[in-house]
């Protein structure tokens, strides 16, 4: 019993608990309400003085701009009328002005007029006075003056010859006092050797033995060596060397490189030898591509078709008369740049013009024509400069002299080619006539290849095994000795050697 009213009395307090706390919550609401209220109306009390002010401030602001303005336009409206009273005055001025310049023109008409008139009468009198004097003297005015004209030179006439005379030999004395002048210079400034070339290269090779192994058993390695060089070697008792001999100078070369390499390799037999021949020819192409290049950076020039210089550097293996033509060529260069600049023409087509007026030397023996005919052709083909070809295809007077560039050429060409020592006619000839004997062989149907051999006292000729057989090899030989003496002209007799070789080859795998 006394537990139950424990609990009724619990719950009753907490009611009531719950009652007052509802009851203080009621009035803490109402309370923060009046509180929010009130701060709502201040804040509108605050923005509407905050508005009043921004307003008052702009009126301000409106008021001080319209005035601002105002003044402004006055300023504006004062200058304008300034302005309008400037331009009235300058109209008066310019009516003014042009009054007194039409009245001015009015008095330069009737000047010119009075001047007329003026003139007028003089002519009249000239023209009574001149033909009173033909009347008088019975001489028309040009017959008079020829008269006068008749005895002045006969009076003068001798002195007249005499300073003629001696005008023009001193002109002529300067003129080439001043030429001589121009290529002493030239040639002074310029210093370069003049050595020939020669006909042979020597080898240097370390002992004797070396000698035996390059003539191979029964002279098998020394024949497949020729063969593939197209040279003559020579194996004598010379001692440390083997001599090379050819007149074509990168036959020559192409054997010197591959000889070497074949007594460092050691291994000299026909297969070898035809190996490092093979290498030896690309070894020399470049070769010809780094002279070429060498050639045109000393000469200072850089606008030439890379064909242009690839074959250019082919005449470093090109002789001429004994002289080098590559050398030629660079040192002709040279003189003409110094001639051009002396004469004030252009430098730059001269040393270009005389660099390549034989590039067709590089070619002439695989093309038709003459050397400046095929250097035309091939400067064409690659973009050369008109003025470079014009400049270096009179260089033997084949065609006219049309700019000073192309005189100079010719000049510095004489030149070079006239320094003593540079060339050697008969060295030319020699080749000439070695030349013409290939060419003639090689006009023969089946020729693979032929060599010009011992000075020209042997041709050694390779035939194609497919396309001529042993009976028909006989008779070509004979064919060709035949043609030979009908068109050649040579001293003693020359041997002509016919090979024909069949090679088989298999392999085993």
């Amino acid at each position: 019993m006394s537990t139950l009213i424990v609990i009724l009395i619990g719950v009753s307090v907490l009611l009531l608990g719950i009652g007052i706390g509802y009851y203080l919550r009621v009035i803490v609401a109402l309370g923060k309400r009046k509180s929010i209220e009130i701060d709502i109306k201040q804040m509108m009390v605050g923005a509407k003085e905050e508005a009043q002010k921004i307003t008052d401030e702009a009126k301000e602001k409106v008021e001080k701009t319209l005035k601002e303005l105002k003044e402004e336009d006055k300023k504006h409206e004062q200058d304008f009328k300034e302005t309008e009273k400037r331009l009235i005055k300058k109209d008066e001025f310019l009516d003014a002005r042009q009054v007194e310049i039409n009245k001015e023109t009015e008095n330069i008409k009737a000047k010119v007029e009075e001047i007329k008139k003026i003139q007028e009468r003089v002519l009249g009198i000239e023209t009574e006075k001149r033909v009173e004097l033909e009347r008088v003297s019975k001489l028309t005015t040009e017959e008079a003056k020829e008269e006068l004209m008749r005895d002045i030179e006969k009076k003068y006439e001798e002195d007249l010859l005499i300073r003629i005379q001696k005008l023009e030999n001193n002109n002529e004395e300067k003129l080439d006092r001043r030429a001589k002048e121009i290529l002493a210079t030239s040639i002074q400034r310029l210093a370069s050797s003049t050595a020939s070339e020669l006909m042979t290269t020597i080898v240097s090779i370390p002992n004797n033995e070396i000698k035996g192994k390059v003539i191979g058993k029964e002279g098998r390695n020394i024949r497949a060596f020729e063969r593939a060089a197209g040279v003559e070697l020579i194996v004598d008792d010379t001692p440390g060397s083997i001599i090379i001999s050819s007149f074509d100078p990168i036959r020559r070369q192409v054997a010197r490189l591959a000889l070497e390499n074949l007594i460092l390799d050691g291994r000299i037999q026909p297969a070898k030898i035809e190996e490092l021949v093979e290498k030896a020819k690309e070894d020399i192409n470049k070769i010809i591509k780094e002279k070429g290049e060498q050639a045109v950076y000393e000469c200072g020039i850089f606008n030439f078709d890379p064909r242009i210089i690839a074959i250019l550097g082919r005449l470093y293996f090109r002789t001429s008369y004994g002289q080098n033509v590559l050398q030629h060529s660079i040192e002709m260069a040279h003189i003409a740049g110094m001639i051009a600049e002396e004469l004030g023409a252009d430098v730059a087509i001269a040393k270009a013009g005389a660099l390549v007026h034989d590039i067709g030397k590089a070619l002439d023996h695989e093309v038709q024509g003459t050397h400046i005919e095929i250097g035309i052709r091939i400067l064409q083909k690659f973009g050369a400069d008109e003025r470079i070809i014009v400049a270096m295809k009179s260089h033997h007077e084949d065609h006219p002299y049309e700019t000073i560039e192309a005189v100079i050429v010719q000049t510095a060409d004489a030149i070079s080619g006239g320094r003593p020592g540079a060339r050697r006619d008969s060295v030319e000839n020699y080749l000439k006539r070695l030349q013409e004997l290939e060419a003639l062989v090689n006009t023969f149907e089946g020729v693979d290849k032929s060599y010009a051999l011992q000075a020209g006292r042997e041709i050694r000729i390779f035939v194609t095994p497919e396309k001529v057989s042993d009976a028909e090899a006989k008779i070509m030989a004979h064919d060709i000795a035949v043609k030979i003496e009908q068109e050649l002209k040579y001293p003693g007799e020359i041997k002509v050697t016919m090979i024909r070789e069949t090679r088989i080859i298999e392999y085993a795998r």
